[in-house]
């Protein structure tokens, strides 16, 4: 990294925007050909790497703030991992996909213990709904949560978590593919377990 990037490194984890802006056209191109080779021919018709490296530029404008300057390269590198972690997000959400389910409609009207369905897959608990998630004051919090997404996270979590509709309907819906539409869903319910609080607060059964 040269000198002037490491001033635009230390400017970025200050929360400086115009400066990780800079960093992202510098060296989005590297992180881009380093998934070039991770993409497999199966994936290629339901994930681009333009959808991985869309995701992971706002996932850097969101996270910037946990940002840690720590040297030369230490920016490649972490938006290096944010792309590897948003690609593998995206090929486990797809095999999930393909998976036979039953669909799972939360619906905030469709009774006192459908929006713990969400709260149960955000806490990656699929045992009975706790008493809390389960309360029409849970609820109110999970919506006022989903409002505070950005946009492309919300209608991403209010068409497939919401509506209950699949990824390939969701993928028309939003015009993406449906690689795109599973790394969206996966950082938007990111947000949400960081804006829902402490794991303690929500998901747990104690009284």
């Amino acid at each position: 990294m040269a000198d002037g990037d490491c001033e635009l490194a230390q400017a970025a984890s200050r929360g400086d925007l115009d400066a990780l802006s800079e960093l992202l056209q510098t060296h989005g191109a590297v992180v881009r050909r380093g998934l070039a080779g991770r993409v497999g021919q199966r994936l290629q018709p339901v994930l681009d790497v333009e959808d991985v490296m869309q995701v992971t530029y706002l996932e850097a404008f969101l996270r910037i703030n946990h940002f840690v300057y720590q040297g030369r390269g230490s920016f490649a590198a972490w938006l290096q991992h944010i792309a590897r972690n948003n690609l593998r997000d995206a090929v486990r959400e797809l095999r999930r996909d393909r998976r036979p389910q039953g669909r799972q409609q939360v619906g905030f009207d469709s009774g006192s213990s459908s929006a713990s369905i969400l709260l149960n897959r955000l806490s990656g608990d699929s045992s009975t709904p706790s008493r809390q998630a389960a309360c029409r004051e849970g609820e109110e919090i999970l919506k006022r949560a989903i409002t505070r997404l950005p946009e492309d996270y919300r209608r991403v979590v209010e068409i497939c978590d919401i509506e209950g509709r699949s990824t390939c309907e969701a993928a028309g819906v939003l015009n993406r593919s449906q690689g795109a539409v599973c790394m969206l869903r996966a950082r938007a319910h990111d947000r949400l377990r960081e804006l829902l609080g402490p794991k303690s607060r929500f998901f747990s059964d104690s009284g």
